[in-house]
C-alpha cells in the first residue's frame, strides 16, 4: 500500500478514531506523527524505538538489537505509554530499558504518536506522548476477496534474516486474518571499540569499580531472535463489526552491558472488539474493546544461568461512545478499567526480585471534543483516573546490613497500599491566520501515579548496574505543558514549528545517592525521589513536494533540555539534532536519503558520565514496484549508517551507552509481494 493510499484510507475514517489522526493539519490539535505505507516500510526496524528513533521530537533507548523504546521530548518509561490497537501492550517495558516492547514490528500497518487531547482517550500519565502500534488483526470492513503480503529480507551487519506473511480472507459472513513473522540476527558489527573512548577509558559507573572491555568487531550479546503468530476473526455487518484475535510472541535477545546477559521473552495476548455505527439518535458509534495479556520473561547471566523471572498478567476493557456534531463540535466519551499483577522472582532463592508482587488497578472516565467555529478549530479533553497500587505486604526484604551499604545505609520502602485520584485535561485552539496557515496554542495538564517499581523497589538491577530503592511516600506527578505552534499546510512548500515548555511538579526520578552496595558488585544506590523540573524544547520541519511524485525534500531539527528547578540537568536527555531528507518517486521507483547530525550531549545530570559524542547518520533506500497479474512485487534495499559512525544515544543508561554503540554500516535487501 502506498503512502497516498494509506493516507486517503485513514482520512476516510471517523475524525476522532485514533487511526484517523493524520499529519495534514487536520489533526493539529492532537499533535501527532503517523508512519504508514512506504514511509513505514523504509523505516521499519526490529524494535519500536529503532523504528521511531529519527522522528521529530523522538529519540530512543538502545539496548542492542532486541530492546529499544521511544523517548519523546526527553521523557521515557511510564511517561510514554505504548498501545497495540488502542489497548495497552501489557508488557513490563516501562519498568526498565532492557525489557523489550512486546509488540512485534514485522506485520505492523501503522504507528501513531499522539499528544494533547487525543492522548487523554487512552491514558493520563503520558506526559511525553502515546504510541499506538496498529496491526489490524481484527478486520473492520467487509472483504470481497483474499488479500495479503509476503516479505523476506537479509541484513549484512548482523546476518539478520526476516520473513513474514499476512493473509486476510472472507469466509461467508466472517473476515479471517492470519499473520506470522520470524527474524533471527546475530551479534552486530560495530565501528571501532565497544567502549566509549576505547578499551582503556577506565569508566567507573559504580564507586571503586572501573570497567574496561576490549571488544571490537562484533558486539557480544547484541543478537535478537523473534517469532510471532497472530490470528483474527471478525463478523462484519453493515452497521459495524464484532471480532476477536490472539497473538503468541517469543523473543530471545542479548543485553550488551559490560558483563552481558540475555532475556527470553514470551507473551500470549487475546483481543476483543465490537462496534455498532449509528446505535441511536445523536450518536455515530459505540465501541467496546478488551484485551488480556499474559507476559513473561526470564533474565540470564552471561554464562546462561537463569537469574530472574518477570510475569505480568493484565486485563483491560473500555467503552467509547461517539456523538454526532452538536453546536459545531464532535466528541467521544467513555470509560476504561485496567487491572494487572506484576511478579518478579529471584530464581536462586525463589523470593521476590527488585520489586515485590504488586496488583495495580485503574478506573477512568474520559471525554474529548473537537469543533470548528469560523477561523478557529478547538480541542478539549478531560480524563479522571482512580489508581491503586497494592503490594504484597508479606514480602520479606533482605536485612539492611546484608547489603553492605557504604557509606550510608538505606532501609527498604514501606509496603502500604496507595490510592491516587488523577485529573488530566487539555485545551487547545488553532487560528486560521490565512488560507493554509495556522497558529495554534495548546495547554495540557497530565497527572501520573507512581509506578510499582518507583514505590516499592529494593534490590540490585544488573542491566543498569544499580541498587534500586523505591519510595512508598511518593505523591502524584503533575505535568503542565504549554505549546505554541505554526503550520503551513498548502502548496509545494509546507512547514510546521513548535516551541513548548513542560513544567513538572513532583517529577519522579532515580537519584544517585553516592552510596553503593558492596554485597552487589558495588552497584550505586539509586533512590526514587521527587523534585520540580521543566523541559523546554523546539521542533521545526520544512518540506517541498513531500510524499508526492517527483522530487521531494525536507529539512528538520529538534532540541530539548530538561532541568531541575533547583539547578542541574535531568538525566537521560536527548541531544539536539539537525537533518535533511530527500526522496524521488517515478514509475514504480522510490529512492531517498536521510542525513541526521546529532550534537554532543554535555548537559548531563550530576551523576552521569559523558559527554555523549556527536555523530553523523546517513541512511539511503531504493525500491522498485512492478505489478504482475494481481501481485505488486517490490524489490528494495536500504543502506544504514553509511558513514560507519560510532553512534551512542544520550537517552540510554550509562551501563549500556558506555559499552554498546549502535550498529555500524549495513546493507539490507529484500523483496515484498502484496495482492
Amino acid at each position: 500500500m502506498s503512502s497516498a493510499q494509506a493516507q486517503s484510507q485513514a482520512q476516510a475514517l471517523p475524525e476522532l478514531e485514533v487511526t484517523a489522526v493524520r499529519e495534514d493539519g487536520q489533526g493539529f490539535l492532537s499533535p501527532t506523527k503517523v508512519l504508514a505505507g512506504d514511509e513505514l516500510q523504509n523505516k521499519l526496524s526490529g524494535t519500536l524505538g529503532a523504528t521511531l528513533a529519527n522522528e521529530l521530537g523522538v529519540s530512543a533507548t538502545g539496548y542492542g538489537a532486541g530492546s529499544s523504546r521511544p523517548v519523546i521530548r526527553g521523557l521515557e518509561g511510564a511517561r510514554v505509554q505504548i498501545l497495540q490497537n488502542g489497548l495497552s501492550v501489557g508488557d513490563v517495558s516501562s519498568i526498565s530499558p532492557d525489557h523489550a516492547v512486546a509488540s512485534p514490528m514485522q506485520n505492523t500497518h501503522q504507528i501513531e504518536i499522539l499528544r494533547g487531547a487525543s492522548a487523554l482517550l487512552y491514558g493520563s500519565g503520558s506526559s511525553g506522548g502515546l504510541v499506538n502500534v496498529v496491526n489490524d488483526r481484527i478486520v473492520t470492513s467487509k472483504l470481497e476477496e483474499a488479500s495479503g503480503a509476503i516479505n523476506t529480507s537479509y541484513e549484512t551487519v548482523n546476518q539478520g534474516k526476516t520473513a513474514n506473511i499476512e493473509l486476510d480472507a472472507p469466509a461467508g459472513p466472517l473476515a479471517l486474518h492470519f499473520d506470522s513473522a520470524i527474524s533471527n540476527s546475530n551479534n552486530y558489527r560495530i565501528p571501532g571499540y565497544a567502549e566509549q573512548g576505547g578499551p582503556n577509558a577506565n569508566w567507573s559507573i559504580n564507586p571503586s569499580e572501573p570497567v574496561n572491555i576490549p571488544y571490537s568487531g562484533k558486539l557480544p550479546f547484541s543478537f535478537s531472535n523473534q517469532n510471532s503468530l497472530g490470528l483474527g476473526a471478525s463478523y462484519v455487518r453493515t452497521d459495524g463489526y464484532t471480532g476477536i484475535s490472539l497473538e503468541r510472541m517469543n523473543h530471545n535477545y542479548g543485553i550488551p552491558t559490560s558483563e552481558g546477559g540475555f532475556i527470553q521473552q514470551s507473551q500470549n495476548r487475546y483481543d476483543f472488539a465490537h462496534q455498532t455505527n449509528d446505535p441511536f439518535d445523536g450518536f455515530s458509534s459505540v465501541k467496546i474493546s478488551a484485551a488480556n495479556t499474559n507476559y513473561q520473561h526470564t533474565e540470564f547471566t552471561n554464562n546462561g544461568v537463569a537469574s530472574t523471572q518477570w510475569n505480568n498478567t493484565a486485563t483491560e476493557a473500555r467503552v467509547e461512545l461517539a456523538h454526532k456534531e452538536l453546536l459545531g463540535s464532535k466528541g467521544i466519551f467513555g470509560l476504561q478499567v485496567t487491572g494487572s499483577t506484576l511478579n518478579a522472582t529471584d530464581l536462586s532463592t525463589n523470593s521476590y526480585a527488585i520489586v515485590p508482587q504488586t496488583k495495580s488497578n485503574s478506573s477512568a472516565l474520559f471525554w474529548v471534543e473537537e469543533g470548528r467555529y469560523g477561523p478557529v478549530k478547538t480541542s478539549l479533553g478531560a480524563r479522571y483516573n482512580y489508581v491503586t497500587q497494592n503490594p504484597n505486604s508479606g514480602t520479606q526484604f533482605p536485612s539492611v546490613d546484608s547489603q553492605q551499604f557504604v557509606p550510608t545505609s538505606y532501609a527498604p520502602p514501606g509496603l502500604q497500599s496507595r490510592q491516587f485520584n488523577l485529573m488530566s485535561y487539555s485545551v487547545g485552539g488553532l487560528l486560521d491566520i490565512a488560507k493554509g496557515y495556522g497558529l495554534g496554542l495548546i495547554y495540557t495538564v497530565s497527572q501520573r501515579a507512581p509506578s510499582a517499581q518507583e514505590l516499592y523497589s529494593y534490590g540490585p538491577h544488573d542491566s543498569t548496574a544499580t541498587f534500586d530503592i523505591g519510595n512508598s511516600n511518593l505523591s502524584t506527578e503533575t505535568s503542565h505543558n504549554l505549546e505554541l505552534s505554526f503550520q503551513k499546510t498548502m502548496g509545494l512548500i509546507r512547514s510546521k514549528a513548535s516551541i513548548y515548555q513542560n513544567q513538572f511538579s513532583n517529577y519522579i526520578y532515580g537519584y544517585y545517592t553516592g552510596a553503593y552496595s558492596q554485597a552487589n558488585q558495588n552497584f550505586s544506590v539509586v533512590q526514587a525521589s521527587q523534585a520540580n523540573a521543566a523541559i523546554r524544547g523546539i521542533e521545526a520541519d520544512v518540506s517541498y513536494n513531500w510524499n508526492q511524485t517527483g522530487l521531494g525534500g525536507r529539512i528538520f531539527g529538534d532540541a530539548s533540555q530538561g532541568t531541575f528547578n533547583a539547578g542541574g540537568n535531568l538525566p537521560l536527555q536527548p541531544a539536539p539534532r539537525l537533518g535533511a531528507e530527500f526522496t524521488y518517486q517515478h514509475n514504480g521507483w522510490l529512492t531517498g536519503a536521510t542525513y541526521v547530525y546529532s550534537f554532543q550531549q554535555n548537559k548531563l545530570a550530576s551523576w552521569e558520565i559523558g559527554p555523549t559524542p556527536s555523530y553523523n547518520l546517513l541512511n539511503a533506500n531504493l525500491s522498485y514496484t512492478e505489478r504482475i497479474g494481481k501481485v505488486n512485487w517490490t524489490g528494495y534495499l536500504t543502506l544504514k549508517n553509511l558513514l560507519n559512525e560510532e553512534i551512542r544515544y544520550a537517552t540510554s543508561p550509562m551501563a549500556v551507552r558506555l559499552y554498546a554503540p549502535q550498529p555500524g554500516r549495513s546493507l539490507l535487501v529484500g523483496i515484498r509481494a502484496a495482492f
